[in-house]
């Protein structure tokens, strides 16, 4: 079975070892970290940049230029704060981001927020609408300058909007906020998952790892039936059958032989069983996606997922076989080979990684690892165009 990549943004690489320029521009990106793929756009959080680039899809031609910059004053600006311009029109390293319901939806990092635009941006510069975790656009401070509650965020990675619910991955705070309905400004979650009380904040509940603790929870993945959760500093995914209602533990994991167990493998052959820093996870029909970081690498698996241990992993992206974990193979940086992959979206047979350590975002073509479930889908199989 043959993926391929179809796409690139970002410089093209000048050859043999040497990273593509990340001066910020149009094309340039500087260490992406989030992407997301919706409602005809492609979205990246161009983290070093402290910006997010927004295209329009399907494009025609290699490396296209973005259409939007939101977080900076023009394609030429960078820095923290919109370059100190201050933080209501600001970013401090944006991480996640998502299309929800004509909604744009950023976290933003490390000034300890969500940013909400109610309507997708059309034009640059155009400031958000509201924060989630902080009193308003102008605060910064982490746990608002306390300590952790249900309407506080420290360092929020990653987001997700599965099945009418709202996910923040709160990984300052080792634990998932969850919210019923997406929230307005400053409304408290509804529900707080890894921790045993609102106000907790321990690596992994304070004891060792178990089946509903969190060292860095970083993104999130689901339908109707699933949830699953990056905790990449256990270097595993859980999983929840249906969508828990209170914290309980995970009835599946992935990238460890148990639930008790958080052991990372930095030079060992990886194979289809291991995870090292899983940072992303997308689900498109039966097919969860996930970013294996620090093994420059992307695993796939089938659902359903019937053992407490899941299974092997059927396939692989970015190295030549499931033994592999080297930078760009170890090698020149190559069309389909990946350095620290962060974030990444599949929807429409298509793949987005924001493959961090190139300073590019790489598109794959999964209509051949999907073509079952595109059967069903008018206009999937068969077509060889981004269309969402």
């Amino acid at each position: 079975m043959t993926l391929k990549p179809i796409g690139r943004l970002g410089a093209a690489s000048p050859g043999g070892l040497a990273l593509p320029s990340a001066t910020p521009s149009p094309v340039n990106l500087y260490a992406p970290r989030g992407v997301a793929l919706r409602d005809g756009r492609l979205a990246v959080c161009d983290s070093g940049n402290h910006r997010v680039l927004v295209w329009q899809v399907p494009y025609d031609r290699a490396s296209p230029a973005a259409e939007i910059v939101l977080g900076q004053a023009d394609f030429t600006c960078e820095g923290p704060a919109a370059a100190g311009r201050g933080p209501e029109n600001g970013f401090h390293l944006p991480t996640g981001i998502l299309f929800v319901d004509g909604r744009l939806v950023v976290a933003d990092a490390w000034h300890h927020r969500i940013l909400v635009w109610r309507g997708v941006p059309d034009a640059s510069d155009t400031p958000p609408d509201y924060a989630i975790g902080q009193a308003d656009l102008s605060a910064t401070l982490p746990n608002r300058g306390g300590g952790p509650g249900l309407d506080t965020l420290y360092w929020p990675y990653g987001i997700g909007w599965i099945a009418g619910r709202f996910y923040v991955a709160d990984t300052g705070n080792r634990r998932i906020l969850v919210w019923d309905g997406f929230p307005d400004a400053d409304r408290p979650a509804d529900a707080c998952f890894g921790q045993p009380a609102p106000d907790a904040r321990e690596e992994n509940r304070g004891g060792p790892v178990g089946p509903c603790s969190f060292r860095w929870p970083h993104d999130f993945a689901g339908n109707d039936e699933w949830l699953f959760v990056a905790d990449a500093g256990n270097h595993r995914i859980l999983g929840w059958r249906g969508h828990p209602d209170r914290d309980r533990p995970a009835d599946v994991v992935l990238g460890q032989p148990t639930m008790e167990e958080a052991r990372e493998f930095p030079y060992d052959a990886q194979g289809p069983c291991r995870l090292r820093f899983p940072y992303g996870i997308a689900l498109w029909h039966m097919w969860l996606a996930v970013a294996d970081t620090a093994n420059n690498r992307i695993l796939f698996w089938k659902l359903p997922l019937e053992e407490p241990f899941g299974p092997p992993a059927s396939e692989v992206l970015g190295q030549h076989d499931f033994a592999g974990n080297g930078e760009n193979r170890w090698d020149a940086v190559a069309p389909d080979s990946l350095c620290w992959p962060y974030g990444l979206d599949l929807a429409g047979g298509h793949l987005a990684v924001a493959d961090s350590g190139n300073n590019r975002v790489v598109l794959w073509d999964c209509r051949d690892l999907v073509e079952k479930e595109l059967a069903d889908v008018p206009g999937g199989a068969g077509s060889s165009r981004i269309d969402l």
